[in-house]
C-alpha cells in the first residue's frame, strides 16, 4: 500500500513539476525614445499611455525641453509613478 502510494506521489510530483522544464518564450523589450519619439510611437510602446496620454508627454517636451529623468514624467498629467515603474524598462532618454 505504501509503495502505491508513494508512485501517486511521485507522479503527481512529477506532472506539476512539468511546467517548470517548458520552454518559456520571452517577447524582446521594445524602448521607446521619449526625447524624440511622436506621439503615436509612445502610445504604442508604453503600457497604460494612451495616445492622449502620449500627446501630452510630446506637448510638455516641446513646451519644457526634453526629459532629463524618467521621474520628471511624473509632471505630465495623468502620468504617476506606477506608469513610470511599469515602463521603466521600456523608456529611454538617448
Amino acid at each position: 500500500m505504501k509503495s502505491i502510494l508513494a508512485a501517486v506521489i511521485l507522479s503527481l510530483s512529477a506532472w506539476l513539476a512539468m511546467p517548470v522544464f517548458a520552454e518559456t518564450v520571452t517577447e524582446p523589450m521594445i524602448t521607446v525614445n521619449i526625447n524624440n519619439a511622436s506621439a503615436a510611437e509612445i502610445a504604442e510602446s508604453l503600457t497604460g499611455i494612451g495616445m492622449a496620454k502620449a500627446e501630452a508627454i510630446v506637448a510638455h517636451r516641446q513646451e519644457n525641453g526634453q526629459f532629463e529623468s524618467v521621474e520628471q514624467l511624473a509632471v505630465v498629467k495623468g502620468i504617476g509613478p506606477a506608469t513610470i515603474e511599469n515602463n521603466r524598462a521600456r523608456i529611454a532618454l538617448q
